[in-house]
């Protein structure tokens, strides 16, 4: 039994990581309808600049650099890239995306290289064991962490102008634009938070158990992309609930792997996909998604 909690806590802290980079995802999309796939590269900015930062700024120094340099960059690739094409167009804003990535991506790598680079993070590898259970202190960090970082987009959506013109503009940005809202700040502020919650969720990712930051980091933000479709692209709480599902399936996956070697030893890796395909067969929409409605 305190396996299995082990297990499903560890998912859980997967799970909150995984939300934070899908909570980007849904931002994106909710603001301009462009899937970003610069994510993972903008996620492995954040984390090379807190492990380039942190001997001289101190770990709180460098996060804090590193969150507005990512989401200033993020702005940037929305301001000078995608805000010079048709925004009707999202297929073509989606695959600038991946040019983005790659160029981005293919500098970082040269940069970092084969080396694992620490972030200095406070936790370490200290570990808390209560009830027979022994959990990372980054995991538990993690959770708490995201708790509070989501709790806090959730209210800029609830109670802010911000909030309420990005929601205005996901239902209907037409009539959001003849009501006054300005969607090109909307999409600039969009990207820029999509950025900053990368770097948090790079903090995490690289924490122990995980050896460090390396050039295959960014990768792991794809890995989020299933928990975003799962919970349904309008829905930053199907976001939230998808991560959850995806985080505690790889954990269960990983920690019964022995079980599961009839469907081979690479398994893990697919996982996620794998019950993304089985929910979307069952809800097309995601979990929380709504079917979008078309007047004739």
């Amino acid at each position: 039994m305190s396996t299995a909690l082990e297990i499903v806590l560890n998912g859980l802290a997967l799970g909150s990581v995984y939300a934070l980079v899908a909570l980007g995802f849904v931002i994106i999309f909710k603001a301009s309808g462009v899937m970003n796939f610069s994510h993972g590269s903008l996620l492995l900015l954040g984390g090379y600049l807190i492990a380039v930062l942190h001997d001289r700024l101190g770990f709180a120094g460098a996060v804090a650099a590193a969150v507005f340099a990512t989401a200033l960059a993020a702005g940037a690739v929305e301001r000078i890239l995608l805000r010079r094409l048709d925004q009707q167009a999202a297929h073509v804003l989606t695959i600038l995306t991946i040019g983005v990535d790659i160029v981005l991506m293919t500098d970082l790598t040269r940069r970092i290289g084969g080396d694992l680079l620490p972030l200095g993070d406070p936790w370490g590898n200290a570990v808390v064991s209560f009830a027979s259970i022994t959990v990372p202190q980054s995991r538990i960090a993690s959770i708490v962490v995201s708790l509070l970082v989501i709790g806090a987009v959730f209210a800029v959506f609830r109670y802010t102008a911000w909030g309420l013109s990005l929601r205005a503009a996901a239902e209907d940005r037409e009539a959001a634009a003849l009501m006054g809202i300005r969607l090109d700040r909307i999409r600039t502020l969009s990207w820029c938070l999509a950025g900053a919650l990368a770097v948090i969720a790079a903090v995490f990712i690289v924490a122990f158990p995980a050896p460090g930051l390396e050039r295959t980091t960014g990768q792991i933000a794809l890995r989020a992309f299933p928990a975003a479709i799962l919970g349904g692209m309008s829905s930053p709480a199907g976001a939230l609930l998808g991560s959850l599902l995806i985080g505690v399936t790889e954990a269960l996956v990983a920690g019964y792997q022995t079980q599961l070697s009839a469907l081979g030893g690479g398994f893990g890796d697919v996982a996620p996909y794998a019950v993304m395909v089985l929910v979307l067969l069952v809800r097309p929409n995601g979990l929380l998604g709504q079917k979008e409605s078309i007047r004739v």
